[in-house]
């Protein structure tokens, strides 16, 4: 389970840019495979062709919009970017990337997202994650309007991510994400799509698609319970003490 069998702590090279350069280092930790409960499913898993599984929900984002409409200059997208990051960072298992063989936990994971372009292409934007709700708005708008007004392609290959997307347009019941191998195998892609009203409620379409050899429904099942109850006191989760 989360937490067990730590190694090892290591720095590791994740290329934040800066300008044309790459040359953000973080620290994180090894697991102890050896003695992970997992250890067994993670051999199991971790050579597959296709290791990967996608659990698909609705999110009852009511009581965020609800909030939302008192403070009118916060995107709605970025709040459940938000809380969708923070809840990632509480997960332990979210924080598992696969590298050389072993098992590297960070110790924060950031983000990125597909952002769409004005002339209909995309191109992807990546945001750290601030613990404070107001700052991280900022800082992740900030870096969504500097990809909209550049224009570029710029993918990393940094692993300290959650990788998101966004389909305002499909109210989507299944999803899938495309792949190459060597590019972001083990980081967690997680797609939202269209709201939907549905018996005075408003619902929000998840898909969350994750390593098995890294974890397995136990905890997409944590993650999705803990992003549910973070939905439905929206005021205490992104405004605490306020």
């Amino acid at each position: 389970m989360a937490g067990e069998g730590k190694g090892t702590q290591i720095e590791v090279a994740l290329g934040r840019l800066a300008g044309n350069r790459y040359d953000f280092t973080c620290m994180a930790e090894y697991l102890d495979v050896a003695n992970w409960a997992r250890r067994d499913l993670f051999e199991f898993f971790r050579n597959y062709d296709r290791p990967h599984f996608n659990i698909c929900t609705r999110l009852d984002v009511t009581n965020l919009l609800n909030l939302l409409r008192d403070h009118p200059d916060i995107s709605v997208s970025l709040a459940y970017l938000y809380s969708a990051l923070r809840v990632a960072n509480e997960i332990e298992p979210f924080r598992y990337r696969l590298k050389e063989g072993k098992v590297i936990v960070h110790e924060v994971i950031n983000g990125g997202t597909t952002v769409l372009l004005p002339n209909e292409s995309f191109s992807y934007a990546y945001f750290d994650y601030q613990k404070d709700f107001e700052t991280f708005v900022l800082a992740a708008g900030k870096s969504i309007k500097t990809v909209q007004a550049e224009g570029s392609l710029k993918p990393t290959m940094r692993d300290d991510l959650v990788y998101f997307t966004v389909l305002p347009w499909v109210s989507f019941t299944s999803f899938a994400h495309a792949r190459t191998p060597g590019r972001g195998e083990s980081v967690p892609r997680i797609a939202f799509g269209k709201f939907t009203r549905e018996n005075e409620r408003t619902l929000l379409p998840i898909s969350v698609e994750v390593h098995h050899a890294l974890m397995d429904g136990l905890h997409v099942g944590r993650y999705l319970t803990r992003l549910e109850e973070a939905l439905a006191e929206p005021k205490g989760f992104l405004y605490p003490g306020k």
